[in-house]
């Protein structure tokens, strides 16, 4: 007669061991570099923001015929009240103060550090357009805080997170050109250059 033995299948208790302590390892492994990709997709997200902003200041100016002020703001409600801050947390776009408007007039605001948690703009306090859709000279735009100048041909907005190896910049040319970079490469060797 013939014993017919029955082996159960499975793993067992060394072998799931050995599997959970690798899996651990790689895991440890990975977490430096998943860690930096998230602090690079925020620094993106923030930059996307910001010259989706300035894009559409551009826009509102050339379409209401007005001249608009983009502002930086560390306000959560900037219309409610308003004061442009270098290096702020959230964009406003205002109808700028002009002899057709006797104050200006809130458009649309935009948050920056809400959407990424950790990435910090630096650039200036407000920039303005004229009908033309053009960076132009602005003392008086009626939003407090902000004062526009035309001192460099190109703006820069830098654009960085903690934990981050990529930083970004948003360059935005006199005649109204947005753009946005990577400073660490040469406009001459990459597309995607700053120059």
């Amino acid at each position: 007669m013939k014993s017919h033995r029955h082996h159960a299948s499975g793993f067992t208790l060394i072998e799931m061991m050995v599997t959970v302590t690798l899996l651990g390892i790689l895991t440890m492994l990975a977490m430096p570099s998943f860690s930096t990709w998230i602090a690079n997709n925020k620094v993106r997200t923030v930059s996307d923001s910001l010259q989706n902003g300035l894009r559409l200041a551009q826009t509102e100016a050339l379409r209401r015929s007005r001249p608009m002020v983009f502002s930086l703001t560390n306000s959560a409600a900037p219309q409610n009240g308003l004061t442009a801050a270098a290096n702020g947390s959230n964009w406003s776009l205002n109808v700028a103060k002009s002899s057709l408007d006797a104050s200006n007039v809130f458009v649309q605001a935009g948050v920056l550090s809400d959407v990424a948690a950790g990435a910090q703009v630096k650039g200036a306090a407000a920039v303005c357009f004229n009908a033309m859709g053009r960076l132009v000279a602005n003392s008086d735009t009626g939003v407090d805080g902000a004062s526009c100048n035309t001192d460099s041909p190109v703006f820069a907005y830098d654009i960085a997170a903690n934990g981050s190896d990529r930083p970004l910049r948003v360059l935005l040319g006199l005649g109204g050109q947005v753009r946005m970079c990577d400073p660490a490469r040469k406009l001459a060797d990459s597309p995607d250059g700053c120059p």
